[in-house]
């Protein structure tokens, strides 16, 4: 028997996952790690915690699952995207905390590409945006605000720096999912943009080299935990990878991840849709010389403002009884909540914007804010998903969710009520680790095909809209008149 070992690094904790040739999950393992905030705005991680965290995770999962490391046939790594990283390439020693994806301390060097008129090159080469949400401007920061040594430095996201670690610091790669998250990626070239790396003062040597999402990049070398000559055979960044363990490998399928933030994704085929709505364009993942692009729309809170609730307000104490507290109550009256904690991602890309709880009178109950945390987050993924119909031209037919948040069934009724079509959520919500093991899978023929993976993909529960046109219209015009008060 043999198992692929899944690694998915997240922005909270690391989790390493086993999985079995019929794809099932054996045994998992989890280890949190600190958030660094050192002023407002700014979101850090250790580079050392993240590495530590992930091998723990490893040995967990190793341990629960009783399996033999020898068994393990191939590694795949996940991870969260956009958060960038600086290590001596010789040493493998951090040279500065990681800038984690959430950080918004680049802000005025976007406004000023945009102010200069260089955004829709930038979207025209990389289908993003001018935004601190990408890795081009960290990087940027790094090297000019850090004032890094340039004598063997890499750059790279958490899976370059994860694979350089597993490799005894002998590659330095990544993925074309992952590249086509730093603003310094031709879309279509999938090579970094010369041009782009001028602007951004960033010499090539310094980043990694980009590879395919499934297929041998790296071999583990000189490690305690597990033996020599592993291959690494999936790398592909979270979002994506929840896209592919959903099985969603035909043009119009779409999933959203209800993590920390909300991630929309639908795939679009070989060819990259260019959206005229402010979403992103990306590579969803690279197989041979096939590749699958995707539109995606992302809102930077949606998890978050459960926990918000929990930790900040402490209206709750677990996420599990947010739907019963949010029943206590029928309707949320004029209550709205807008959910941009940490700024409002697509479509409307505010930095600066902060969130709202508008509508409140001295009769607003604590189930009323529970409910209207519930509709904030299905009317910000309402917003993106109908911005991605009028870029593809028609209607989502069906919604694929995963993530912590799918728990709550308020909040995927709600969200089928507000989109008109099946939110339906699988068997195993762990979509992400999933979609990588799936890849590293493919790259050593532990699997055949996609076809054989879609057999795996079971549905749990499909949550069927409701005939609610009043209630639907007096939600969508309470949230379109906080927005425009933002």
């Amino acid at each position: 028997m043999k198992y692929i070992l899944a690694i998915d690094q997240g922005t909270t904790s690391s989790r390493a996952l086993i999985v079995n040739h019929k794809g099932e999950i054996i045994a998992v393992g989890q280890h949190p790690f600190e958030q660094i905030y050192p002023q407002s705005g700014w979101v850090e991680h250790r580079l050392d915690d993240i590495w530590a965290s992930t091998l723990s995770a490893i040995q967990d999962a190793i341990e629960k699952g009783g399996i033999d490391p020898l068994a393990i046939a191939a590694i795949a790594i996940t991870n969260q995207r956009e958060t960038a990283c600086a290590w001596d390439r010789k040493s493998g020693d951090p040279l500065h905390h990681a800038i984690v994806w959430q950080d918004r301390r680049t802000s005025n060097r976007c406004q000023e590409l945009k102010r200069e008129g260089i955004e829709p090159k930038i979207q025209k080469k990389t289908g993003l945006l001018a935004d601190p949400y990408f890795s081009a401007t960290k990087f940027e920061w790094l090297l000019k605000s850090a004032q890094l040594s340039e004598k063997n430095l890499a750059l790279g996201t958490v899976d370059s720096f994860l694979i350089a670690r597993l490799s005894g610091l002998k590659s330095h790669v990544t993925d074309a999912s992952n590249a086509s998250r730093t603003l310094l990626m031709d879309l279509r070239k999938l090579k970094w943009d010369s041009e782009l790396l001028k602007l951004f003062g960033i010499r090539e040597d310094f980043l990694p080299e980009i590879v395919a999402s499934s297929g041998e990049c790296a071999i583990t070398r000189g490690l305690d935990f597990l033996p020599d000559g592993i291959p690494i055979t999936g790398i592909v960044g979270d979002q994506q990878a929840a896209l592919f363990g959903q099985c969603c490998f035909n043009v119009s399928e779409s999933k959203c991840t209800l993590g920390t933030g909300a991630f929309v994704l639908i795939n679009t085929g070989n060819e990259p849709v260019f959206s005229q709505n402010k979403l992103l364009t990306t590579v969803a993942w690279q197989i041979g010389n096939h590749t699958c692009y995707a539109l995606e729309g992302s809102a930077f809170i949606a998890g978050a403002a459960i926990e918000w609730l929990r930790e900040g307000l402490g209206l709750i104490k677990e996420a599990s009884e947010l739907d019963t507290l949010a029943q206590t109550v029928s309707d949320t009256e004029e209550v709205v909540f807008v959910p941009a904690l940490t700024g409002l991602g697509a479509p409307y890309w505010k930095t600066e914007a902060r969130g709202m709880l508008k509508g409140l009178t001295r009769g607003t109950t604590r189930g009323q804010i529970a409910r209207a945390v519930i509709e904030g987050i299905a009317l910000e993924i309402t917003e993106l998903i109908e911005a991605m119909e009028k870029d593809m031209d028609h209607a989502v037919p069906m919604l694929k969710v995963d993530g912590g948040a799918s728990r709550s069934r308020l909040l995927l009724q709600e969200l089928a009520d507000l989109l008109e079509c099946p939110v339906v959520r699988p068997q195993i919500v762990e979509s992400t680790a999933l979609g990588a093991a799936y890849l590293a899978g493919l790259g050593i023929g532990y699997w055949k095909n996609t076809e054989e993976l879609e057999t795996f993909w079971q549905p749990e529960t499909s949550f069927e809209p409701r005939p609610v046109p009043e209630h639907i219209a007096h939600l969508k015009m309470k949230w379109t008149l906080a927005i425009e008060s933002l």
